[in-house]
């Protein structure tokens, strides 16, 4: 039940991130989803999940745009 509960949190922070990183970079929503899907940064979210979750939402917005830069270089 507790696993639940982590994937739902680990879930949330990633629609978030993608939210605001589709926000900032005036796409929509499902775009912004898909690059940070194909460059793993959805991944990335959820392994740093017990990190990011004490910071605002904006540093797990960072986190993404910073997480997908280093990635496509």
């Amino acid at each position: 039940m507790a696993t639940d509960q982590a994937e739902r949190d680990k879930n949330l922070m990633v629609v978030a991130a993608t939210e605001g990183y589709a926000d900032r970079h005036d796409m929509p929503t499902p775009t912004a989803f898909a690059l940070l899907s194909k460059y793993g940064v959805t991944d990335a979210i959820r392994q740093n999940y017990n990190t990011l979750h004490t910071q605002s939402l904006d540093e797990c917005v960072y986190f993404a745009e910073d997480m997908l830069k280093w990635k496509m270089e």
